[in-house]
This record gives C-alpha cells, sequence and structure tokens, in this order.
C-alpha cells in the first residue's frame, strides 16, 4: 500500500504516516553513512594494501568525493521538487550500490576517481540534505525530533557499517565484500521506500505548493549569500565542522600515543554512543529551545572537551572528554535545519539546507588535511587541537548573529531586497 492512502493525522501521534518516512530515512542514513562517510577509512585502508598506492593519493580520491558531492548536494532540492522524494531516493540507493560495487573493482587510480564519482551521486541520494528535505515534505511542529531520530542511522551506520565491512573483506575479500553490501543496500532499501514513500501529506500540501511558486533557487541562494542571518548559520557551522571532522579522523592517532590502543577505541566508542545519546535527548526538547543559543553551548562544550583532551594525561578524564565532545556531534548535523525552520519562510527551507550542507561538505574535506598538516608542521597534535578549540569559539559567536527580520517575521531570501 502507498504511504499518500493512510489517512492523514496529527504529527505527535505515533500513528501519523510520517514516522514510516522517519523509519526509511534512518535506514537510509544507516548506508549512506556506512557506505560513504565512515566506509572512506576502509576504502584507504583496504585499497593502499591491495594496490600499494601512496596514502596521500589515495586520500585525494577522497577529497574528491567530498568535493564533488557537495556540488551536488547543493541541488537535492530542485531534484526532490521536479522528480519527487521516492524516485529521488531510489537513484541514491542505486548510486550507492553502484558506487560500492566499483569501488571494490578499482584496480587503476582513475578508477578510484570515477568509483568516488559515483559515490558522490549515491552520497547526495542519501544523506544530510535529502533526508532533512524529504522529512521537511512530512513534518512541521515535530520536525525537529523527525530529523534527530532519522540521523541516529548516520551514527548506527558508523557503529555497525564499519565492522561488518572490515569482517566481509575478511571473509570474502574487498570485491566480494563491497559487492554484498551493494546487494543488501539495494534489498533493504528498494522495499521500503517503494512502500512507504508516497506523495507528502495533504495538511502540509500548501507548503509544497508555495515553494512551486516561489523565486527560483538561483535567485534564493544569491539573496541568502547577502543575509546576515543565513551567513552566520553557514559560517558557525561550517568552523564547527571542519574542527570535528577534522579532530575525530585524527583522535585514534592520537590518543594511541598516550593512552594507548585500546583504551582509544574505548574513548571513540564513547564519543560515538554520547553523539547517539545527544542526539536523542536533544529530540524531545530542542524544538522548545532557543536553537541559536543551544548551538553556541554545544560549540563550547566541544571546546572545553579539546582542552581536557590537550592538557590531561588520565584514562578516565580522556574518555569523559570524548564522551562530552560526542554529546553534541550528532546535534551539530541537526541543529542547522532547525534554525532555517525557525527563522526563514517554508517556501525556502529546501533550497537553503541544500546550500548550507553544500557549504559544510566544502568546508570540512579540508579539516583532516589541514590538522595533518598543521601536526606534521610543529610535531604534536597540541596546535591543530587549540586552532579546533578557537574554531569551536568562533563559531559560538558567530551563531549568535542572527540578523533582522521585519516585525520578528520569518525572512524569505527569495524576496529580500535586492
Amino acid at each position: 500500500m502507498d504511504a499518500s492512502s493512510y489517512p492523514t493525522r496529527d504529527e505527535s501521534s505515533l500513528r501519523y504516516d510520517g514516522w514510516r518516512i522517519v523509519v526509511v530515512c534512518f535506514l537510509l542514513a544507516t548506508f549512506g553513512w556506512g557506505l560513504g562517510f565512515y566506509g572512506q577509512s576502509v576504502y584507504v585502508a583496504e585499497l593502499q594494501r591491495l594496490r600499494g598506492w601512496p596514502a596521500s593519493l589515495i586520500s585525494s580520491g577522497t577529497t574528491f568525493f567530498y568535493l564533488f558531492g557537495a556540488a551536488l548536494v547543493a541541488f537535492v532540492s530542485e531534484a526532490i521538487r521536479a522528480f519527487g522524494p521516492r524516485n529521488c531516493l531510489i537513484a541514491g540507493t542505486l548510486a550507492m550500490a553502484a558506487a560500492a560495487v566499483a569501488i571494490g573493482e578499482v584496480r587503476e587510480p582513475w578508477q578510484l576517481y570515477l568509483a568516488n564519482a559515483v559515490l558522490a551521486f549515491g552520497w547526495a541520494g542519501t544523506s544530510l540534505s535529502i533526508i532533512t528535505n524529504t522529512l521537511g515534505l512530512w513534518f512541521d511542529k515535530k520536525r525537529g525530533m523527525a530529523i534527530s531520530l532519522a540521523l541516529n542511522g548516520a551514527s548506527f551506520g558508523g557503529i555497525a557499517g564499519v565492522p561488518l565491512l572490515v569482517a566481509g573483506i575478511g571473509y570474502f575479500g574487498f570485491s566480494g565484500a563491497m559487492i554484498a553490501a551493494a546487494v543488501l543496500t539495494v534489498v533493504v532499501m528498494l522495499p521500503v521506500i517503494l512502500i512507504f514513500v508516497g506523495r507528502p501529506p495533504a495538511h502540509l500540501h500548501h507548503v509544497t505548493a508555495a515553494a512551486a511558486d516561489a523565486p527560483s533557487a538561483t535567485q534564493t541562494r544569491a539573496r541568502a549569500l547577502r543575509d546576515i542571518g543565513f551567513l552566520s548559520i553557514s559560517i558557525a557551522f561550517a568552523l564547527v565542522l571542519f574542527a570535528q571532522v577534522g579532530f575525530i579522523v585524527h583522535l585514534i592517532a592520537f590518543l594511541d600515543q598516550v593512552i594507548g590502543r585500546e583504551r582509544a577505541t574505548a574513548a571513540m566508542a564513547a564519543l560515538t554512543a554520547m553523539a547517539v545519546i545527544g542526539r536523542v535527548l536533544f529530540s524531545f526538547v530542542i524544538d522548545r529551545f532557543n536553537q541559536r543559543l543551544a548551538s553556541a553551548l554545544s560549540f563550547v562544550s566541544q571546546a572545553i572537551a579539546l582542552v581536557v583532551i590537550i592538557n590531561l594525561r588520565s584514562d578516565v578524564a580522556l574518555i569523559a572528554a570524548c564522551a562530552l565532545f560526542g554529546f553534541s556531534v550528532g546535534n551539530v548535523i541537526t541543529l542547522p535545519s532547525l534554525i532555517v525552520q525557525r527563522e526563514f519562510a517554508p517556501t525556502a527551507f529546501g533550497v537553503l539546507i541544500s546550500l548550507i550542507t553544500a557549504i559544510n561538505q566544502i568546508t570540512y574535506a579540508f579539516g583532516p588535511g589541514v590538522i595533518g598538516l598543521l601536526r606534521d608542521a610543529s610535531g604534536s597534535y597540541t596546535l591543530p587541537f587549540y586552532g579546533c578549540i578557537g574554531l569551536e569559539l568562533i563559531a559560538a559567536v558567530t551563531i549568535m548573529m542572527r540578523g533582522s527580520s521585519p516585525d520578528g517575521a520569518k525572512r524569505n531570501p527569495g524576496t529580500l531586497p535586492g
């Protein structure tokens, strides 16, 4: 039965159709982050082992994936408007599966870039932008909770996806494991998308109808980039994600020298677990909070955690600090969409979220590399991690710069004066 044939219910009801879409997006995020984001660490290690290529060559393919993916993510809202959420989710799923197979068959460096290009299409169709845009078609009042719950799939993709990939490689070999991952992606995702993802509910048709009559996406993006409120969101979260992604990528390498690999792994596990806990707890209250203030406090808490990590050597203190850092990791992904929903017109939501996601991805693509360069230049992680603290604190100040809107009304970048 198509989801659109179910009777429309209030968003607060557990029987509301939109919660089925949350489950779909949770599964989508699991595969998207498992194969697209966290899987990159597995691909780099395995291709280096199998082909003997320099780490810099393989890592450049990862950077290409992030940058090309960012260019695609910026246009997700237009794709959903043109083809509908169901077709876009199916296309993203198939592209992710095709990319998984292609990565397992890489024999030459040019093939790595081609596989990462396909993976970028899969990432655009399974990650943050398409999930927030899709849920925005089903939720208004409970959008914050819906997005938060769905994006727990991203954390689950890291917790379960990487170990399963590694185990699969040990059993089937790299090529066989990637084929198995592709088959599993298609077998799980296609039926749930076809069964549950239909037309948005009637009580939100006014939003989608208004979006079709809104100024062009190009005009909306151009005006948004001159709006202080939008720029403060984009810049603040770009800085934080640069620091967050860079820190997490280098965390094991740093802690391995301080407390050993076993405890370093425990610290990473604590960080990941707290990301899930933090996102779930926030999902029940974040719609009632000052979301800019909640963002600033999250940034400051990460800065405090980094100070502890840099200066203390106690196992317990370091694991606790990683847990504190992780508490806001998931919410840093969720909060931009909630702030945009609260402060900007509904017709601009999809375009603005896609634009913010693209800006963030372009920025954090360079985080691991810059931190690595600073570490090599200074001889330790102290300098780059203090740099991350500085970025977190700058972001905490920046996010509080809301700008102005007439009479407290929501701003529509498509109609701001030029």
